[in-house]
């Protein structure tokens, strides 16, 4: 694998960097999210400037909107939005994961609607996944879903679910066979939000931030039409689906940020000189990089149009893994003046992007089954 850049790869970079510049404010680090009608139309301008530009959906098929770009163009979108504050806000599942999943197993009907709202970049998402008795275990899914003439009637809930406050719809994991085994009854809804029996819940965020909520279902009737692919088959959508939620988020480049932010500080007070800090420096800036390659290799697969493989979890764990150590090496340079640094935020989250998407731990038993082929736990 040549992971150079080419010079066209690199004027694109460049020509990416101005465009920020030119619609961010400077020192801009995210959305103010306690004012959710100014986050949602600050974030829809910004991603329809983008569509104008060809570059929101660069990586999709021209009849879907997109450019037919080289994933690396992707990838190097990514790697300059996400570690600024992600400016398309959830927009951003619209592109890596709920358009590619509506383009493999949608309608024509619901390819033409939802895809063209996706590609101009004024629609907003939320993924119905978690529950309370089912969050990294996504297979052990209670919310039930029952065949009533031309709808389906739901009832159960949904937790830990992020940016509904400014979400047009809903990507909904149901159950709708009981009785077959975890990942063979699963189907997926795509659920306008505001729809009757729809009950929404706020949660408090463990970071000071206001973007969690609970989803309770009422004897919610949604249109059989609303289902995404073959009933009792939405699982193989939804695993493609988590693969690319995987490395669809550049956390290398934040947590390059954070260690920047580290290297800073210790030469300012003076624990640059501490041979302890020196080494810890070094081994987070090799988690950066190994990061950062192991997610290239997962880029270069997608271009060659191999499927999904275990290589997303790999690339996931050692994200994760770099943003762990760069956070723990900031509250060691820092102290708790860490959490008002200019990357303050993205140390206060560093943990919690372990969980995501799938817990650290859970990762790693897909790839001790998927990648190393040894028994699958039990537990």
């Amino acid at each position: 694998m040549d992971f150079d850049w080419t010079e066209e790869d690199e004027e694109y970079r460049q020509s990416v960097r101005q465009f920020l510049g030119e619609r961010l404010p400077k020192g801009w680090d995210g959305y103010d999210k306690t004012n959710l009608p100014k986050y949602k139309a600050d974030a829809q301008a910004f991603c329809e400037a983008m569509a104008a530009r060809g570059w929101l959906t660069q990586n999709w098929p021209r009849e879907y909107g997109g450019q037919e770009a080289s994933p690396w163009r992707h990838a190097i979108l990514s790697e300059e939005l996400w570690p600024i504050g992600e400016p398309r806000g959830s927009q951003y599942m619209n592109v890596n994961w709920i358009g590619p999943a509506i383009m493999a197993a949608g309608t024509p009907e619901q390819k033409a609607y939802h895809l063209s709202r996706i590609s101009a970049g004024d629609v907003f998402w939320c993924q119905g996944f978690s529950e309370p008795d089912a969050g990294s275990d996504l297979p052990a899914l209670r919310t039930r879903a029952v065949r009533d003439g031309d709808d389906y009637i739901v009832n159960g809930s949904k937790i830990w679910t992020s940016h509904v406050g400014t979400a047009d719809f809903c990507f909904l994991l149901v159950r709708t066979d009981p009785e077959a085994s975890k990942r063979n009854g699963i189907s997926i809804l795509l659920v306008p939000m505001g729809t009757p029996g729809m009950e929404v819940r706020h949660i408090d965020g463990f970071v000071g931030e206001q973007s969690f909520h609970h989803l309770v279902f009422t004897d919610m009737r949604v249109p059989a039409a609303y289902r995404l692919g073959e009933e009792n088959r939405g699982w193989e959508i939804v695993r493609r689906a988590l693969s690319f939620e995987r490395v669809g988020a550049a956390h290398y480049g934040t947590a390059t940020l954070i260690l920047d932010d580290v290297v800073a500080e210790a030469e300012r007070n003076g624990a640059i000189e501490d041979p302890e800090i020196q080494s810890r420096i070094g081994e987070v800036e090799a988690a950066i990089q190994a990061a950062r390659l192991l997610t290239y290799r997962v880029v270069d697969l997608r271009a060659q149009g191999a499927p999904p493989t275990t290589d997303s979890n790999l690339s996931r764990v050692a994200q994760t893994q770099a943003l762990r150590m760069a956070g723990e090496l900031a509250h060691i340079v820092f102290g708790e003046a860490g959490l008002e640094s200019h990357s303050g935020g993205d140390i206060r989250r560093t943990l919690a992007y372990s969980v995501a998407a799938g817990t650290t731990e859970m990762q790693l038993d897909q790839i001790a089954s998927g990648h190393l082929n040894l028994p699958k736990f039990k537990g």
